[in-house]
């Protein structure tokens, strides 16, 4: 009888070593993701610190401030839990979940003063991005262009309390790949792709009253110059004295 002294007895043990490491590990990770989802949050204006520690919630939150409507997320992980034990199919939905919060991260950096290339370090090193994003100087900023999603089902239309509206004051500024800025002119030979109608001018506005331009000042006029005064009268000379006559 063969006796597998290294088999499953064996793998047993190193699991039921590990097994607590493991644990600590997963709960330490949890703890700072919360403390970091906290900063984040803060910058955002989220009311309530306590969103960032429960489980669940503050990724849909996250989702939320990235512009995506969270309960599509929910959905995706019910679908994992119901459906992952179908080979092929039942991994997709994982797949589609983090794609949903690797677009929710995107939009998230954006208002924090962050290019897209940072999605690479969220992709390998999730943690780390949010620790960078939680504590340097960075603010929350909306006034950014919408989202490509922002007309379909995909975009957030829900309203929670305690998470504020993340639409800025006074609507989307203009994307400028897509709304050149005014007096834009196409380089030489540039053909449209068949089929592009370009968008409806804007629909002009009452003319304004045209105001006449100042006239020019006149210059001032010289006076003439002052008539000389009259000479004065030549001195007249007396009269001479009569002779008086000789003896």
């Amino acid at each position: 009888m063969y006796d597998d002294d290294y088999g499953v007895g064996g793998l047993l043990a190193v699991y039921l070593v590990l097994l607590p490491f493991l644990f600590i590990l997963a709960i330490a990770g949890y703890v700072i993701t919360s403390w970091f989802l906290m900063k984040i949050f803060e910058k955002a204006g989220v009311q309530g610190k306590w969103r960032a520690w429960v489980p669940v919630y503050n990724t849909l939150i996250f989702v939320k401030l990235g512009d995506l409507n969270p309960w599509w997320l929910l959905i995706l992980w019910g679908a994992s839990a119901v459906l992952g034990w179908i080979p092929v199919i039942g991994g997709l939905f994982p797949l589609a979940a983090f794609i949903y919060t690797l677009l929710a991260a995107w939009r998230v950096g954006l208002k924090l003063q962050k290019e897209a290339v940072w999605l690479i370090l969220y992709f390998f090193l999730s943690i780390v991005w949010l620790g960078i994003n939680a504590f340097d100087k960075s603010r929350w900023n909306t006034a950014i262009p919408a989202a490509p999603w922002a007309g379909n089902f995909l975009a957030d239309n829900t309203t929670w309390s305690g998470v504020p509206n993340q639409v800025p004051a006074g609507g989307f500024p203009a994307n400028p790949a897509t709304a050149p800025a005014a007096g834009y002119q196409p380089p030489a030979g540039y053909q449209p792709p068949a089929g592009y109608t370009p968008p409806p001018a804007a629909p002009a506005g009452p003319a304004a009253p045209v105001t006449p331009p100042p006239a020019a000042a006149q210059p001032p006029v010289t006076p003439p110059p002052a008539a000389a005064p009259p000479a004065p009268p030549a001195a007249t000379e007396p009269p001479a004295a009569p002779e008086e006559p000789k003896p």
